[in-house]
C-alpha cells in the first residue's frame, strides 16, 4: 500500500484528506501538536505521532516512522501557524511571533524534505499554500509572506528535484478553526467544509509540479 505522511492531521483539511486517502486504501503517518486531538480523530489505522513540526526530535520520529515502511509516496505539509489573532499590521508585528510562523510555516516543511527525501524517491510532495501568498492584504504581512516563501521554495525544489511531484495547494477558505482565528468574531458558517476541497487535493497526485487552486480544479474533478 501507498503511504501518505501528513502533517497538521488533527482537523481541518489535514484531518479529511487522511480520511479520504485511508478510504483508498492509503498508510499514513499522520502528525499534530494536539496529542489527544489527533488520537481520537485519526483513522484507526493510521500511525500517529504527536508533536510540534518545528522540533528536531519530533521530525526524527517521523522520519523513522516512514523508515520502518521503506519508502514514502506523499508528502503533504499542511501544518500551518497564523500568527497572532487578530492579524496585526507589519508595523505592530511582533517580531517573535513572525519567527514562529516562518519556523512552522517555511523552516519545518523544507526540514522535512531534506530529511525524508531518500525515502521519498519518485513520489509527491504537496506544500499547502494560500491566497495570501500571491495576494496583499493588509494585517496578513507575516503569514502570507511565509505563504510566498514557501511557494517560491516550492518551485525551486521542482527544478531542483525533477524525478518528485512538488506542488503547492492553495485550498481557499474553508470552515476551519485557523480561519476563525483570522477572523475573529466573524461568522464563517458560508466557508466549505474542508471535506469539499479534498477532491481537488487527490487530483494532484496526477498532475505535474505546479501551483494549483482548489478553486481551479474542483469544477474538472466534479464533472
Amino acid at each position: 500500500m501507498p503511504l501518505a505522511l501528513i502533517t497538521g492531521a488533527s482537523r481541518g483539511l489535514g484531518l479529511a484528506l487522511g480520511r479520504a486517502l485511508a478510504g483508498e486504501g492509503w498508510s499514513l503517518v499522520l502528525d499534530a501538536r494536539h496529542d489527544q486531538d489527533l488520537r481520537r480523530a485519526a483513522p484507526a489505522e493510521a500511525v500517529v505521532i504527536p508533536g510540534d513540526v518545528t522540533d528536531p526530535e519530533h521530525r526524527q520520529q517521523l522520519l523513522e516512522a516512514v523508515a520502518a515502511h521503506g519508502r514514502l509516496d506523499l508528502l503533504v505539509n499542511n501544518a500551518s501557524y497564523l500568527g497572532p489573532s487578530p492579524q496585526p499590521l507589519l508595523r505592530q508585528y511582533p517580531l517573535a511571533e513572525l519567527r514562529r510562523v516562518y519556523e512552522v510555516d517555511v523552516f519545518a516543511p523544507l526540514a522535512l524534505v531534506q530529511l525524508l527525501l531518500p525515502l521519498l524517491r519518485h513520489g509527491t510532495i504537496v506544500n499547502v499554500s494560500s491566497d495570501a501568498g500571491t495576494e496583499a492584504y493588509a494585517g496578513w504581512g507575516g503569514y502570507g509572506s511565509a505563504k510566498a516563501a514557501l511557494d517560491q521554495l516550492t518551485a525551486v525544489l521542482a527544478l531542483e528535484q525533477p524525478q518528485l511531484r512538488v506542488l503547492a495547494f492553495d485550498p481557499g477558505d474553508m470552515r476551519t478553526q485557523m480561519q476563525r482565528e483570522a477572523f475573529p468574531g466573524e461568522d464563517i458558517s458560508d466557508r466549505p467544509l474542508p471535506e469539499t476541497v479534498v477532491p481537488a487535493m487527490l487530483a494532484l497526485l496526477d498532475l505535474s509540479s505546479g501551483r494549483y487552486r482548489a478553486s481551479e480544479l474542483l469544477p474538472t474533478v466534479s464533472r
